[in-house]
């Protein structure tokens, strides 16, 4: 215990008031459901605060003072890029020093939206970090003087669409597909290196530069791609790619549903 000229002289900021009136409150309240039952192992901790500071502080303190299952989540982190970028800044620090069981993003939904926007985000931060994969992911450059045409930028989204809107049914049939890497680079500076260290990588021709696409698969350069169709050309690559490396596979646990007719 502190004497009263010692508390006098290193008296708490309001910060650390609220924090740690904040702390225990939950510890006691873990303490309590102990006391009339809930196992040790049901109860998982949340704390609400919505600042970043704030949030990876209690967390931490938290994290050292108890072994329970640390819920994270920066709530009324607010709409649009400010929600989803306070939320990965807290977590992403948080995660990466391995403090946090489960997670959720609490965004602000545009009039009339829904919450799909909030699932997403939590799952690219939970892949940003290597912890879980759950769609393929795209590697593209932002652009510079050597790729003054817009053409890579409507590849690179075409592709993403793509992986998108087929990831419904390679989720259940194709697993692994999770953790494939493409990557749609604009001009030879980085293009070729980004390439081989994806699975597929394509490098669009630059500013000056001779008018043909190198494509590589699994760091080899498989074939280059020239005129109007590179576009579609290399979703066919893409398409061949995935049927090779990761093939269809009978959905055991889901007998209700029907086994495509590939995999029979």
């Amino acid at each position: 215990m502190m004497d009263e000229n010692a508390r006098a002289a290193a008296p708490l900021s309001a910060k650390d008031v609220y924090i740690e009136a904040m702390l225990a409150s939950a510890l006691r309240s873990a303490e309590l459901a102990e006391e009339v039952g809930l196992g040790h192992d049901r109860i998982l901790i949340s704390a609400k605060v919505s600042q970043v500071p704030d949030l990876v502080d209690v967390y931490e303190r938290l994290a050292a003072r108890c072994d329970y299952p640390l819920h994270l989540g920066l709530t009324e982190a607010g709409m649009g890029m400010k929600g989803q970028v306070a939320s990965a800044a807290a977590l992403s620090i948080l995660l990466a020093k391995g403090i946090g069981d489960t997670i959720r993003v609490s965004l602000t939904p545009k009039p009339n939206g829904d919450r799909t926007e909030e699932v997403l985000v939590a799952q690219q931060i939970l892949q940003s970090l290597g912890l879980r994969s759950f769609a393929p992911q795209v590697t593209a450059c932002p652009g510079c003087g050597r790729t003054t045409s817009t053409f890579f930028q409507h590849m690179a989204e075409d592709i993403q669409t793509y992986l998108r809107e087929q990831m419904p049914v390679w989720r259940e049939t194709r697993p692994g597909v999770e953790t494939m890497h493409v990557a749609v680079m604009g001009c030879v500076v980085n293009g070729p290196g980004e390439s081989k260290h994806a699975n597929l990588g394509i490098s669009l021709p630059g500013t000056f530069e001779e008018p043909k696409a190198p494509v590589y698969v699994d760091g080899r350069l498989f074939t280059t791609l020239k005129g109007d169709r590179i576009v579609q050309e290399f979703l066919v690559i893409l398409e061949e790619y995935v049927a090779r490396t990761y093939p269809v596979t009978p959905r055991a646990t889901r007998p209700d549903v029907p086994v495509p007719t590939a995999a029979r």
